[in-house]
């Protein structure tokens, strides 16, 4: 049996998407399958990042890390993409990069890639679950296999509940993660992976 590539594609501004990623990652290894961290392109000026210190230290600290590309969502079987929200919908850092894969949609190489998706919000109603389906409305018109969390684990009741896929609350004191998620997270991604392995493997 073939083993399963999947990409973990995030945009994260001060770090919370870029620990989901990283978790993701570390369940897809766990689940015998080969894994791409990648993160999408900072489009932000650099004068907006240098009045943030958070943002700019997790600019700094990320610069190694492989800018997303379309040949990394083409070798994929799977993609679980994170992104924090804004106002309700997906950062247009993550935007900007899904609408930048035309010419992947049109030669119909979209189709039937297995999708799952995470974000983050500074509030538990700051549109966490608007972003997630946002983002799979995207995946529809690219003809993908969304897989969702649903409530297949305990752990996803434990993180907050959220059955479209693992969100967490940034505390606005000190940018932290106030829900336990790592466990939903690798869950999430570990499902991705059987689900692929189905369809692909």
């Amino acid at each position: 049996m073939n083993m399963v590539k999947v990409a973990v594609v995030y945009y994260s501004s001060t770090g919370i998407n870029y620990q989901l990623a990283n978790w993701a990652a570390d369940a897809v290894k766990e689940s015998g399958a080969e894994v791409r961290v990648v993160r999408v392109a900072e489009t932000a000026p650099k004068e907006a990042i240098a009045q943030n210190p958070g943002w700019q230290k997790h600019v700094e600290e990320t610069k190694d890390v492989p800018v997303a590309t379309t040949e990394d969502l083409e070798w994929a079987d799977a993609i679980i993409f994170s992104t924090p929200t804004r106002f309700g919908n997906v950062a247009s850092q993550m935007k900007q990069f899904i609408d930048t894969q035309g010419g992947l949609w049109v030669s119909g190489k979209t189709v039937n890639k297995v999708v799952s998706a995470m974000t983050s919000a500074s509030n538990p109603h700051g549109g966490q679950e608007a972003t997630v389906l946002s983002l799979y409305t995207s995946m529809m018109h690219w003809g993908a296999i969304i897989v969702p969390p649903g409530y297949s684990n305990d752990s996803i009741f434990a993180a907050g509940g959220n059955p479209y896929g693992t969100s967490v609350t940034q505390s606005q004191e000190d940018g932290s993660m106030v829900e336990n998620v790592q466990d939903a997270v690798k869950h999430q991604a570990k499902r991705v992976v059987e689900v692929a392995s189905k369809i692909h493997g």
